[in-house]
């Protein structure tokens, strides 16, 4: 997390230094740099880059970079801190490119953003590729490989935040990913928790090892203990003529990922215990011990405290695993994050579609007034969703799901109960709910009574009536 200090900065000292800097250096270079402030308004934009836009110094000069190019993910650095280097970037002419986005810190504290092109025509490359046949003889290589190798997707940059309880959760994942314990991952669905295991695999000691998820709840009840531990040859009708490593054997000096730990049939409970206590294996059909060397990171939306009541779940498993717990918080607990993230996710469909829109203010507070079931999963299908079946550029109230504006409306009528006076008629109390409902609405549709009422679901004249009403709002 960012440091909080009092140290302050003149912008126009820093904007000054920079261009000063730029006339010397900047401009001599081939390369497109630009540097930004906090706000992410163009400081320096150096005469390679202006090129490559076929742009002038006063068409950018003082200007938002958002303005220039709407689909710049530079915003989304300065808020995170985080910088993303060697990403792929599109432009709306559909030119792509290859960019370094890094955040500028001074005392701990971000004082703006470079934004580097380190390969301005991807297509030039694509044909080079092409034309030499490398393009096809690194996919056939790729494709004889991923039998063979178990590759972790994520690490900790893949982790958007900018929330106090995503910080510290993420902060105690790099804290657990350095030592050598098992995991338990708990958290709702939905929240990323095998993002977190990824994470935690690719900045471990083991990151050069196998990275092996498996789905307890997945796999079928009589194949799940040759799947896990393997089989010898002949070891039961169908088995495959020269046996088969299981999912253990196959994570040997890596990391094993058990998702949806708790689905885990108790039979197969006690050969995992005893998997971990001992570190070593016996596959069906065999008699042999098989030596193992992996690290075990589970995870569970069920309470496995609960499970262990019930009977479902042994209790000196759940303490094998529990050695190192990481609670991943809800999307709710992580408010903050929800514009973050919404942004994130509406430049990556940019970035592999071309289908460009804006998020306005008033959909993002309707967004945070959600309380997302679904975590971060339901967010990116919304937000994908929302973009893709939008007519206009600008995202509108009514290109939101009607379930979630209901569920945004029940949860205002809540809110409105409870700061309600006390000494109101059940009558008056609901005229006066009812009143705060159109007024919060009008506001944030802008005041356009049309809209209002496609939001509210109530015919014109019935809302001209309401307002016209001689009922003060207390």
């Amino acid at each position: 997390m960012l440091e909080n200090n009092n140290t302050s900065f003149n912008k126009e000292e820093i904007s000054s230094l920079f261009t000063y800097i730029t006339s010397l250096i900047f401009d001599q270079l081939p390369i497109p740099i630009n540097i930004v402030d906090t706000d992410c308004k163009v400081i320096v934009m150096n005469k390679a880059f202006l090129k490559l836009l076929n742009l002038k110094h006063e068409d950018v000069e003082g200007k938002y970079l958002p303005e220039i190019d709407p689909t710049v993910r530079l915003p989304l650095v300065l808020k995170t801190g985080q910088a993303e280097i060697g990403q792929k970037h599109k432009f709306k002419d559909g030119r792509e490119c290859i960019v370094d986005r890094i955040p500028l810190f001074y005392h701990n504290k971000i004082i703006g953003g470079l934004g580097i092109i380190s390969i301005d025509d991807l297509s030039f490359l694509y044909n080079l590729l092409v034309e030499d046949d490398f393009t096809k003889k690194l996919s056939l290589y790729k494709a004889s490989k991923v039998s063979e190798v178990y590759n972790s997707k994520y690490t900790f940059n893949d982790i958007l935040t900018i929330s106090s309880t995503g910080f510290s959760c993420k902060k105690k994942a790099i804290k657990y990913s350095g030592v050598d314990f098992t995991v338990l991952i708990t958290g709702e669905s939905g929240v990323g928790k095998e993002l977190f295991a990824h994470s935690i695999h690719n900045a471990s000691p083991r990151k050069e090892g196998p990275f092996i998820p498996v789905n307890c709840g997945a796999i079928p009840e009589t194949l799940i203990e040759s799947e896990l531990f393997g089989y010898e040859e002949g070891a039961f009708t169908g088995a495959q003529k020269s046996g088969k490593k299981g999912k253990f054997e196959l994570a040997n000096g890596g990391t094993i990922f058990l998702d949806e730990i708790g689905e885990l049939p108790l039979s197969m409970q006690t050969k995992l215990l005893r998997v971990l206590q001992e570190k070593e294996l016996e596959k069906v059909g065999s008699n042999k011990k098989t030596i193992i060397d992996v690290r075990v990171v589970a995870a569970t939306n069920a309470s496995l405290e609960d499970k262990v009541k019930q009977g479902k779940f042994r209790l000196d498993l759940f303490y094998r695993l529990n050695v190192l717990n990481l609670k991943v918080p809800s999307l709710r607990e992580r408010g903050e994050d929800i514009q973050l993230l919404a942004e994130h996710f509406a430049t990556k469909l940019y970035q592999k579609l071309g289908i460009y829109k804006i998020i306005p203010d008033e959909i993002i507070k309707i967004l945070k007034s959600y309380s997302w079931p679904g975590n971060v999963r339901e967010l990116k299908n919304i937000i994908e969703s929302i973009i893709i079946n939008s007519e206009d550029t600008i995202i509108k109230n009514e290109d939101i799901p009607e379930y979630i504006l209901k569920n945004v409306q029940k949860q205002q009528m809540k809110n409105y109960q409870l700061d309600c006076p006390k000494n109101l008629t059940l009558k008056d109390t609901l005229k006066e709910i009812e009143m705060k409902i159109i007024h919060d609405t009008l506001k944030k549709c802008n005041y356009n009574k049309k809209e209002t009422c496609k939001t509210l679901g109530i015919p014109r004249m019935t809302l001209y009536r309401k307002l016209n009403e001689k009922h003060s709002i207390k």
